[in-house]
């Protein structure tokens, strides 16, 4: 993605900052309306915790850093039906794993060994899964979905009227003409229950799918969201190693009031700086409506979530998916093989056997370029 030039402090608050908030909705809201209504989540719980962890990001490092479901855990969750206290145990146990590769330095090997152009493979395999998941969200209305297309293309920079904010205007109008609205609105306070998770729960929801998460989140969570920021915001870098202890400590937090698995993304932070976002004041617009939404809206959020047009929002997936596609531009020979050779298997497979094959790749590149069989210097 092309870096914008400009210079932006720490903190604004407009309508583009609030146009980028919206710019991971596609990730967020088909896996929160599974969770709130297959898992019976507390949708209370599930959309305070993650406003409090985006305002609490975006005043620490004031940057647009996404906050999004573990997709790993959530797909898996949904899918097998879990109860709600195992998918608000899965966080205990995945936060508690992050502080210690953290802490013990494992994280670093993991970085220094695993070069820029197999990040850009993970990246090229994200944006080619984003593209099929808003492709498949289109097809019941995909006019819709081409509408969502033509107003990115024609709003996105505006300033007054932004593309994010404008789809969102329109899927709440269709909503309304459809009688889907105000139907559904139900006004009430509520707040997060405090609860510590059972350690059975903990074991169980580890062993279904916690440890098949911790190759995405270490690869496109971690490592591909550094190099993302470091692209974008070259002058606020942000480690590795840090964003490991972020998601260490929210998931934690969250865990004990009810929230669901939560971790970082590429994807999400490319969409969000897609749609606008500069700033920490994304986060901390993205978090107050969050936190509106699960205070005053929670006992309606699954049926206003789920009545929304998600033709639109695969509109604004698609576009997203094609950013995320762009950095292999820059790659050449060896650079580019290695990429190609981990996006293939990341989506024939899956992430981590992607991540695996192109870090062996890596490491037999280098090999021969020791011994002087080839001459490849890899990113």
């Amino acid at each position: 993605m092309e870096r914008d030039l400009r210079t932006y402090p720490d903190f604004e608050f407009n309508l583009r900052e609030l146009a980028g908030s919206m710019g991971d909705l596609g990730t967020l809201f088909p896996l929160a309306v599974g969770l709130i209504a297959v898992n019976r989540m507390d949708p209370t719980g599930l959309f305070v915790m993650m406003g409090l962890v985006n305002i609490v990001l975006g005043l620490i490092y004031r940057l647009p850093i996404p906050v999004e479901p573990k997709k790993v855990i959530s797909v898996a969750a949904i899918g097998q039906v879990w109860p709600a206290q195992m998918v608000v145990a899965s966080g205990l146990g995945m936060g508690l794993i992050w502080l210690f590769l953290a802490g013990t330095g494992l994280m670093r090997k993991v970085v220094d060994i695993t070069p820029v152009s197999l990040v850009r493979g993970i990246q090229l395999a994200l944006g080619i899964i984003l593209g099929a998941e808003s492709i498949r969200l289109m097809s019941p209305e995909p006019w819709w979905g081409i509408i969502a297309i033509v107003i990115i293309l024609l709003l996105r920079k505006s300033r007054y009227a932004p593309a994010a904010l404008v789809i969102m205007a329109l899927g709440l109008g269709l909503m309304a003409l459809r009688g889907d609205l105000l139907p559904n609105l139900q006004f009430s306070i509520g707040l997060p229950r405090f609860a510590v998770p059972a350690l059975s729960d903990v074991w169980d929801a580890m062993v279904l799918a916690g440890f098949a998460q911790i190759p995405l989140t270490l690869t496109n969570a971690t490592i591909a969201t550094s190099v993302v920021i470091s692209d974008l915001f070259p002058h606020k870098p942000v480690s590795e190693t840090k964003l490991l202890l972020n998601q260490g400590v929210i998931n934690i937090a969250s865990s004990l009031f009810g929230g669901m698995p939560m971790c970082h993304g590429s994807q999400g932070l490319v969409g969000q700086y897609y749609y606008g976002a500069r700033t920490g004041g994304t986060k901390i617009l993205e978090g107050i409506l969050e936190i509106s939404l699960g205070v005053f809206l929670g006992a309606s959020l699954l049926a206003i979530l789920s009545a929304f047009p998600m033709a639109l929002i695969g509109g604004m997936m698609f576009m997203v998916g094609i950013q995320l596609a762009l950095p292999m531009r820059a790659l050449q020979r060896w650079d580019l093989a290695l990429a190609v050779v981990t996006a293939f298997f990341s989506v024939m497979i899956n992430m981590a056997v992607g991540f695996v094959i192109g870090l062996l790749a890596a490491a037999l590149l280098r090999h021969l370029n020791r011994r002087g069989t080839i001459a490849v210097e890899l990113e």
